[in-house]
């Protein structure tokens, strides 16, 4: 099968019929024609997932697709924006119809359920990896950057953490839980949830975030640098789930919500002045969200248990070492 016809037959046909609005021409020319919504700005990001470092390679190709769109749209969440559109680069070492059929299967199952286009993109031959772009429109007014926080402001997060990581040990057989905890912390690992409308609550309330893919300190730590502050995180706080409290050494599964990264959850600073509003979606059950720490001036970012510092062996995964 030829690049086009790998194109035609596994990615074109599933938008030929209805074009998404705003495309003004999709997939099949040098290039797509895209119409933004009338008084939005565009937020664009991409990122690369490479076979045995972001997935595993032997996984199956349905829950490759579905992860692989949903980590990307967890950054258009992070800036408080709406998925309109994305684009795909997929490098396969060879052409498999089998796992063609079930990637594109997951993947557009993503992208129906968060009204996201595919637009174009490319095909090559080498060792698998896929490189998507997502792009969204956001109000200007509510776009959550980094670099808005304040002294004083509480710093929150979204859900709970540390299951990413715990996910991966479990995958890579380091880690043993009951069949209910397991099956939870795989389908967090293939299947995390973009936090797109719980950004959509926070804009106009946070003053900074942004979503947590390398771990809680290394990220907040972007923004407290962005933001030219430090922050305080009580460990004590952090929200773990019921797999990760099960976890026999408490402090391993503290040290994954703290930096094991994977959760794709959002991090986010509020001023006081706005915390009832937040405490009101809270109770409302329309936000799940927790206070775990706050800024100061200064520079980085420090745990503290009980008073005392909690250490860490590293603060986040990172690239590039």
């Amino acid at each position: 099968m030829g690049e086009f016809e790998l194109i035609r037959q596994f990615f074109q046909r599933e938008q030929a019929e209805n074009l998404p609005a705003g495309v003004v021409l999709g997939i099949g020319d040098d290039c797509a024609l895209l119409q933004m919504p009338d008084g939005k700005q565009m937020a664009v990001s991409m990122d690369t997932l490479v076979a045995d470092v972001h997935f595993p390679a032997d996984a199956e190709a349905e829950q490759i697709g579905e992860r692989a769109l949903r980590v990307n749209l967890s950054d258009l969440a992070a800036m408080g924006a709406e998925p309109l559109w994305f684009t795909l680069a997929l490098t396969l070492p060879e052409t498999d119809e089998h796992w063609l059929r079930g990637f594109s299967r997951g993947l557009f199952r993503v992208a129906r359920e968060f009204n996201c286009a595919l637009v174009g993109g490319d095909t090559t031959s080498g060792p698998l990896s896929i490189t998507l772009q997502v792009m969204g429109s956001v109000e200007p007014a509510h776009a959550l950057r980094r670099d808005g926080a304040s002294p004083g402001d509480y710093v929150l997060v979204t859900n709970t953490l540390g299951d990413g990581a715990a996910a991966l040990a479990v995958l890579q057989g380091e880690l043993q839980l009951n069949a209910e905890h397991e099956a939870y912390l795989r389908d967090r690992f293939y299947r995390p949830q973009p936090r797109l409308a719980e950004a959509k609550l926070l804009g106009g309330l946070a003053s900074a975030a942004l979503d947590i893919s390398d771990g809680l300190i290394a990220d907040l730590g972007h923004l407290c640098a962005a933001s030219d502050l430090a922050a305080v995180i009580d460990v004590q706080e952090l929200p773990l789930s019921a797999a990760l409290q099960a976890v026999d050494d408490i402090d391993q599964a503290r040290r994954w919500a703290l930096s094991g990264g994977d959760d794709y959850e959002l991090c986010f600073t509020v001023p006081p002045e706005n915390m009832a509003d937040i405490a009101m979606l809270v109770a409302q059950g329309k936000l799940q969200a927790k206070v775990i720490g706050e800024l100061m001036p200064g520079a980085g970012v420090i745990c503290e248990l009980n008073g005392e510092t909690f250490e860490l062996p590293q603060p986040g995964y990172q690239h590039f070492r």
